[in-house]
């Protein structure tokens, strides 16, 4: 015989099997509408044991310089860090950075804002190596006005700021598409897919299909051949922006390959350790009944 305890129980259960049926049934449509996952950029410092090419952050450093630098800056950056250990142009002979040749070549190619020491007025002079990376604009009101109401982000962390940092800027830069059919967008928006949003307000189509992505103030930056490498490599849409990808991740974690390499270090402390540990205990109380 059935008692009352068992059918609340009976009750609960088909209750609950009612929810994860509905829920079940509407989430196609909900994740419908949510940003592609990154594509993979096959980056080498990725990884438990991954390390940064140098190369690919001197051509990154390039691509940020000539392009993206006019929009977008890096007020955590300093002339200098470019040259530390890890860095794009790391020197043994120079284990001090401001006495980097190429860093202070570098910096010298690019105007700041100062002070003239002695009139009080302000100047334009080239950077050293103690500079930070120049802001492109005044302050945030400016930076909006210029961009139609989108301030452009600092890249300083933006490869910490977002998931799967590298990947995400790599898909995001190679990833704009014409938007579909039914999708209302602005003439100074534009579609990505890989960018978070929700176009269900602005699809016009099939709520369940609604199209992956969200908009983007910023037009696609690159186009091949937009940059000229030194070392000889094609610059293609796709080669830069794995490149600056990674250098937006360098500059986001510099000291990564360092960590990375003092964590395998402590791992193998800790495991001598545990295996001295181990044979202690068994000579110790070898024979001792316990």
């Amino acid at each position: 015989m059935m008692t009352v305890g068992n059918k609340t129980v009976l009750k609960t259960l088909a209750t609950a099997a009612v929810a994860f049926g509905l829920i079940a049934s509407a989430s196609p449509a909900l994740a419908s509408g949510a940003a592609l996952h990154p594509r993979s950029g096959g980056f080498s410092f990725e990884g438990p044991f991954g390390t940064f090419d140098q190369g690919q952050l001197q051509r990154g450093y390039k691509v940020y310089r000539e392009v993206c630098s006019s929009c977008h800056g890096m007020n955590l950056m300093h002339f200098r860090n470019l040259g530390d250990k890890t860095g794009p142009f790391w020197d043994a002979h120079y284990p001090n950075p401001n006495d980097n040749p190429v860093v202070k070549t570098l910096a010298g190619e690019v105007q700041v804002n100062d002070i003239d020491s002695e009139t009080g007025e302000p100047i334009r002079r080239d950077a050293t190596p103690a500079d930070r990376f120049p802001d492109p604009y005044p302050n945030a009101t400016a930076a909006a006005a210029a961009n139609g109401g989108a301030a452009p982000p600092d890249l300083s962390v933006m490869g910490k700021a977002r998931h799967d940092g590298a990947n995400y800027i790599y898909s995001l830069l190679t990833g704009y598409r014409a938007a579909p059919a039914g999708l209302q967008i602005r003439p100074d928006q534009h579609y990505n897919p890989y960018m978070a949003g929700d176009m269900t307000p602005f699809w016009t189509g099939d709520h369940a299909h609604v199209p992956p992505g969200g908009f983007i103030a910023m037009p696609a930056p690159l186009r091949d051949g937009q940059v000229s490498y030194d070392d000889g490599t094609t610059a293609s849409v796709d080669q830069m922006a794995k490149d600056v990808a990674a250098f937006i991740a360098w500059s986001s974690d510099p000291h990564a390959t360092e960590r990375k390499q003092t964590g395998l270090g402590v791992l193998i402390f800790l495991f001598l350790f545990a295996g001295l540990t181990y044979a202690s205990y068994r000579r110790i109380w070898k024979g001792v009944a316990h």
